[in-house]
């Protein structure tokens, strides 16, 4: 899945090559065909991974005993910071989002992708409302909400806005969600 997020990276979807991902990985590519039905299967299993990944990675990077809107603050900063960091992996992902699709053309990675993450988010905000730094809202409204402004973010900063800085815009989103969600 590497070798193929590699690919994508640097061919983009139409001009991924199976054999060059097999190049790429040092194995055979009957191998890939062990493990993976076709391409398209092999694209959703690297999507799923690499957003597995990315999330993982930052939820690790996080201190989860700080107050919640400190750790919001903080999360968007580390998601803004992989536009730098982890461009190859976001270029790859976005590929397979926007063109993996079912043989009826619509998109074969829905919503439901994010569930576990929907249901993190859903639980750190639950979180800062007992704790009484966040207000009374509905967390899975602002789950899906806090995601989608987090997919626009890493959209905007992957194009060619390279003078703004990911801190700049995550700190002033930051601003903008915890206006709206803070216990006033």
């Amino acid at each position: 899945m590497t070798a193929a997020v590699e690919e994508l990276a640097d061919c983009g979807y139409d001009g991924l090559s199976l054999t060059r991902v097999a190049e790429r990985a040092g194995v055979s590519k009957g191998l890939i065909w062990h493990y993976f039905a076709d391409k398209d299967d092999l694209m959703e299993s690297t999507a799923k991974a690499t957003m597995t990944t990315i999330r993982d990675r930052i939820a690790d990077s996080l201190d989860l005993t700080e107050p919640v809107p400190d750790i919001i603050r903080a999360a968007l900063r580390r998601v803004a910071a992989l536009t730098v960091t982890h461009q190859g992996e976001l270029t790859a992902l976005n590929r397979i989002v926007h063109n993996l699709r079912n043989p009826d053309g619509t998109p074969r990675l829905t919503p439901d992708v994010y569930e576990e993450t929907y249901q993190a988010q859903e639980s750190l905000f639950r979180r800062g409302q007992t704790e009484g730094t966040l207000r009374d809202f509905d967390t899975r409204v602002m789950a899906i909400t806090y995601q989608g402004a987090i997919g626009m973010m890493l959209g905007y900063l992957g194009t060619s806005h390279s003078h703004i800085s990911p801190d700049d815009y995550a700190d002033r989103l930051a601003d903008i969600l915890l206006a709206g969600i803070r216990r006033s």
